[in-house]
């Protein structure tokens, strides 16, 4: 039992960003058609390359990312999550959240930003449509996928990377805005 508390321990601290892992999460997403029109039409947007999510019945996701405004890199943010309920494996992915005006990008970074457990994510997959939120996933077959909306001006997107997890669980996403000092 404890061998799996340590590696689901190290799956959610896992994956620190370095610099070129912001420009291929970034390519990686640009190639998603529903994903690439954002990165010129919105406000802004943050990126992060890696966030590991593990659990066993409680469960927690760790990631680090960058914030943008208007194509300018403003700060770096830090994402927490707890999970609650039926989950067990871990698993690590890209997520991007994009800010539709600029009503979402001061929402996103205003200290201590939350995502409600009924915030949703689309999961950017290849041959396959799914979406992951907060309060589980759910994935199937289709030749389109599914394009994002905004809800309360912001539209999130998710990248897997790899890993296997199980959950029907509840949860929300913290955010720490730190901006860059000029």
């Amino acid at each position: 039992m404890k061998k799996i508390v340590y590696l689901l321990v190290a799956c959610l601290f896992a994956g620190y960003a370095m610099a070129d892992e912001y420009s291929e999460s970034i390519a990686n997403f640009k190639k998603a058609p529903q994903v690439s029109a954002l990165f010129s039409s919105a406000y802004g947007y943050a990126i992060f390359p890696t966030i590991g999510k593990g659990g066993i019945g409680i469960g927690g996701a760790y990631g680090k990312g960058r914030v943008y405004k208007q194509g300018v890199k403003t700060g770096n943010v830090s994402m927490v999550q707890v999970t609650l309920g039926f989950q067990l494996g871990g698993q690590a992915f890209s997520e991007i959240i994009f800010f539709q005006d600029k009503n979402g990008y001061d929402k996103f970074t205003s200290d201590g930003f939350e995502f409600s457990a009924q915030a949703s994510a689309v999961a950017i997959t290849a041959g396959a449509q799914a979406q992951t939120s907060t309060t589980g996933t759910s994935a199937g077959a289709g030749k389109k996928a599914q394009s994002g909306r905004y809800s309360d001006g912001m539209a999130t997107f998710t990248y897997a990377i790899g890993g296997l997890m199980f959950e029907a669980a509840l949860g929300g996403q913290k955010f720490s805005f730190e901006a860059d000092t000029k």
